[in-house]
């Protein structure tokens, strides 16, 4: 089939290349404008979609928006059998939706109808779902509430986000192209109207970690933050991001506070020891190796 690709990051990259190695036409790959970048923010880095889109040859387009009438126009003119979406980043407005033969596809990753929304894997983490997947959605007006025509699931499983990404867009681009293959045999499926959640975006304030709450709780903060941006706290006025920890099934009191000269941390209840730990300015390690340059010792409160 003619497909127009809509994706901006790494998550997007494995449904391009299925929907290339299954032999469709690519005509144009869209993906939002390059961002400053760089070792010192200053030079623009294209998206990781963008980047794979020109190393296969794919033109590639980066509008800001696509709610004018010359970009509609130009994005009906490339005559499209159906779009590919996968976490592009710009709302599609009705003209865009409804170009394509076939309309619009969409790689979204929750049980849909949960986790409707920006950051449907980070928020499964964070409430604690212990099954989580992907779906292939036809794409309509509002938000991911269109009808799916195929779904896979996996157990969430102490997974962080960043593995999770890894799986569902490996899963997803498995799917889609299964889609591709057989609309018809794909038909899409109302979605349930109950059970609806959304999945807000991860704001700054949310990263950092409140040891007042369950050990639990802060352990799934732990994982939905990684790799970015990252659980954090401060240590000896310093911010240092936690990007694993144990759960320890032990209480104690003074939440908030080291029991020990291993980085045990109270919590509201439970308590967890970060395994794995980034001080600002340096790179990830190992707990115990920042330890050995930077003790913390046992009754510090972070």
């Amino acid at each position: 089939m003619r497909i127009v690709f809509m994706g901006t990051p790494g998550f997007a990259v494995p449904v391009l290349d299925a929907v290339v190695a299954a032999g469709h036409e690519v005509v144009a790959s869209y993906s939002q404008p390059a961002r400053p970048g760089g070792r010192r923010g200053r030079q623009l880095v294209p998206s990781p979609v963008q980047a794979r889109a020109e190393e296969l040859g794919i033109p590639v387009r980066t509008p800001v928006s696509l709610k004018g009438a010359d970009e509609q126009a130009a994005f009906a003119d490339l005559r499209a059998d159906v779009a590919v979406v996968a976490a592009y980043g710009l709302i599609l407005p009705r003209a865009i939706l409804d170009a394509p033969v076939h309309g619009c596809l969409n790689v979204h990753g929750s049980l849909l109808p949960r986790w409707r929304g920006a950051a449907p894997i980070q928020r499964a983490i964070l409430a604690g779902d212990t099954e989580t997947g992907v779906g292939i959605m036809q794409m309509e007006a509002g938000l991911d509430t269109g009808p799916v025509r195929l779904e896979g699931r996996t157990p969430v499983d102490g997974k962080t986000t960043g593995m999770l990404t890894q799986e569902l867009a490996a899963l997803g681009a498995a799917l889609m192209t299964q889609v591709l293959g057989d609309l018809d045999g794909h038909p899409p499926v109302p979605q349930r109207q109950d059970g609806v959640t959304y999945a807000a975006k991860i704001e700054k304030a949310e990263t950092r970690i409140d040891f007042a709450r369950p050990a639990i709780e802060v352990e799934r903060l732990v994982r939905a933050m990684n790799p970015a941006p990252g659980a954090w706290c401060e240590i000896a006025g310093e911010r240092v991001k936690i990007l694993a920890a144990d759960l320890l099934p032990f209480s104690f009191y003074g939440a908030g506070e080291t029991v020990d000269d291993q980085l045990t941390i109270a919590c509201g209840d439970g308590a967890i020891r970060p395994t794995l730990v980034q001080r600002a300015g340096k790179s990830v390690t190992s707990t115990a190796e920042m330890l050995r340059g930077f003790p913390v010792p046992s009754g510090t409160r972070l």
